[in-house]
């Protein structure tokens, strides 16, 4: 085990990472969103309770239906990307804790008898593993573009019917085209945003 990234992986993945506004005309295969996925699954959650769930918006008609539901500013975004994923949680996450958290059998009843327990669980949990998501995405190469202005219901209805899932956010991946950055923002300091007690 090495004992820090060093400088290079840190501007890769933090410090020179930007969020993209366009997108160079490079698909990225299935195999590479498979390798996504496999990363960024050991990333921790509550109770190993894992209620991310993830479509991949890949085709040229499922991004039109999701850019028809985006804010008129993210449509060409979301178009022009070669994948978007829309990040879900499942607040019903705990029907599968006896699988994956199995050292505890009596768990899932706490979430099935308290449903807004399980939804607060969920979308805390599934939106750390949203950041773990553009953290592996980062780290394999790929730029992110994260979104959060589109229609939550009709994106629920048009991609997650029939499911107990609920959208979060969207992240169009890829490469991004340099021409398509803002000047980088400014953020706070530590001691603007920190205390240590």
């Amino acid at each position: 085990m090495i004992d820090r990234l060093d400088d290079p992986a840190l501007d890769l993945l933090f410090r020179e990472a930007r969020s993209q506004n366009a997108w160079l005309d490079r698909p990225v295969p299935e195999v590479v969103l498979r390798e996504l996925y496999d990363l960024m699954k050991w990333g921790p959650t509550s109770a190993n309770g894992f209620p991310i769930r993830i479509v991949f918006a890949q085709s040229t008609e499922s991004k039109a239906r999701l850019a028809g539901v985006a804010m008129e500013s993210n449509r060409k975004k979301i178009q022009q990307a070669p994948v978007t994923a829309i990040l879900a949680y499942d607040p019903r996450f705990w029907t599968h804790m006896h699988q994956l958290f199995p050292q505890s059998p009596g768990m899932p009843k706490m979430f099935e008898g308290d449903s807004q327990l399980a939804e607060t669980t969920a979308f805390r949990n599934g939106t750390l593993q949203g950041a773990y998501f553009l953290i592996a995405a980062r780290s394999l190469g790929l730029d992110c573009g994260p979104m959060s202005g589109f229609d939550n219901a009709a994106v629920d209805r048009l991609f997650l019917n029939g499911t107990s899932y609920r959208s979060n956010f969207i992240c169009s991946i890829g490469f991004g085209d340099p021409a398509g950055l803002f000047p980088r923002l400014p953020r706070p300091e530590f001691d603007d945003v920190c205390t240590v007690v």
